[in-house]
């Protein structure tokens, strides 16, 4: 009789968490968004690990920077994105699972301002995030 299958692991290794979240912030300074912040938010909330938000000046930027951003993930990380928005481009929302990522035009994300809405406290105020170091 065959040894049974154990059950996937529900959560992912912290280094491929890492390794993502690093891959998506190097991704939007590659494609030149402005004001990326992220928002960790492992231990406060569990539909993600980390929130990235980024900025895009045009419906066309956000819109390439999501669809690039998703195919990269899909590669390098064997990943299948969930996304919201492309269509419009106004407010794209890639869900990674471990790392959800919120792409807006300038107006739409003063508007929202999803930057309040999930600052848990003074010590956890979004910083704007640098990319990854090349290697």
């Amino acid at each position: 009789m065959p040894d049974p299958v154990p059950a996937p692991d529900a959560s992912a290794p912290t280094d491929d968490v890492d390794a993502l979240h690093a891959l998506v912030l190097q991704s939007l300074d590659d494609d030149q968004a402005v004001e990326i912040v992220s928002i960790p938010l492992a231990g406060k909330s569990s539909i993600a690990d980390h929130m990235v938000i980024a900025t895009g000046r045009s419906t066309r930027q956000v819109a390439s920077m999501a669809m690039k951003l998703a195919e990269k993930i899909k590669q390098q990380h064997k990943r299948r994105v969930r996304i919201e928005g492309l269509p419009t481009a106004d407010w794209v929302l890639i869900d990674a699972d471990d790392v959800i990522v919120h792409l807006f035009r300038p107006e739409v994300r003063s508007f929202y301002n999803l930057e309040r809405m999930w600052a848990f406290g003074d010590e956890d105020t979004p910083k704007k995030a640098a990319a990854a170091p090349s290697a």
